[in-house]
């Protein structure tokens, strides 16, 4: 199979936008958590602790979601590059890397997602007790 240096660089506003969506869920979740932080400090509520210990585990799978895109950015840079270059299999090579971090990337955010039902759900929890 032959690619282009134009294929990789499809990539670029699509990596583009998942690292922004990554940043911002990282930026909420920290505005989050210091703001239940304050509120733990008062109150001590064991629900506030789950919230806090579910917003870490969070705040970890986005580091790795925003490491994997920055890898399949780096990935699709230097495949392009090769491409450039005429060192065709190490460009293909690098761009299938590119794709596997990307896929990677996603897979921890679907996974990020469906964790963060778990923080509604102790809400939830806590609504229906009190």
């Amino acid at each position: 199979m032959q690619i282009s240096v134009t294929t990789p660089a499809l990539l670029f506003p699509a990596i583009s936008l998942f690292m922004l969506a990554f940043t911002n869920r990282f930026l909420s979740l920290g505005s989050r958590i210091r703001n239940l932080h304050d509120q733990y400090r008062d109150s001590k509520d064991d629900s506030i602790r789950e919230q806090i210990e579910n917003l870490r585990v969070r705040v970890h799978m986005i580091r790795h979601m925003q490491g994997f895109g920055v890898m399949s950015m780096l990935a699709c840079i230097f495949s392009m590059i090769f491409i450039f270059q005429d060192w065709a299999l190490a460009g293909q090579i690098l761009f299938g890397l590119s794709l596997l971090f990307l896929i990677i990337s996603l897979v921890i955010s679907f996974l990020e997602i469906r964790i963060s039902i778990n923080a509604l759900d102790i809400l939830l929890k806590d609504m229906e007790q009190g």
